[in-house]
């Protein structure tokens, strides 16, 4: 484990120690033009409070939403994020790309 992955993981277990409720994303997969790698975390506290990452884009916005909404109900999501080469062409970008992203409440 890396640095930052130890990091992000002893913050989410300090938020809980504190009280918060937590929420924990993981890059489970990825096709293509990806920003983060499979096991990329982000963690989420109840007031929407986040370090780490799993896109470092667009993407991150929606994982925090599902992870606050995980938080509420404590059923894990898997995620999928993606844009197919034809997609990524239209709108200026280089390439496509896929991931998916697993959310978790942290009992």
């Amino acid at each position: 484990m890396t640095p930052i992955e130890e990091d992000v993981l002893e913050t989410a277990l300090n938020w809980k120690q504190a009280g918060r409720r937590v929420a924990v994303a993981t890059v489970t997969s990825t096709w293509g033009s990806s920003p983060r790698p499979a096991g990329s975390q982000l963690v989420v506290d109840d007031k929407g409070a986040m370090v780490g990452s799993v896109s470092g884009g667009c993407i991150e916005g929606a994982v925090v939403r599902e992870a606050l909404e995980v938080m509420q109900d404590g059923k894990p999501r898997l995620l999928d994020f993606g844009i197919t080469n034809e997609q990524a062409w239209e709108v200026g970008l280089a390439c496509g790309g896929k991931l998916q992203v697993y959310v978790e409440r942290l009992e």
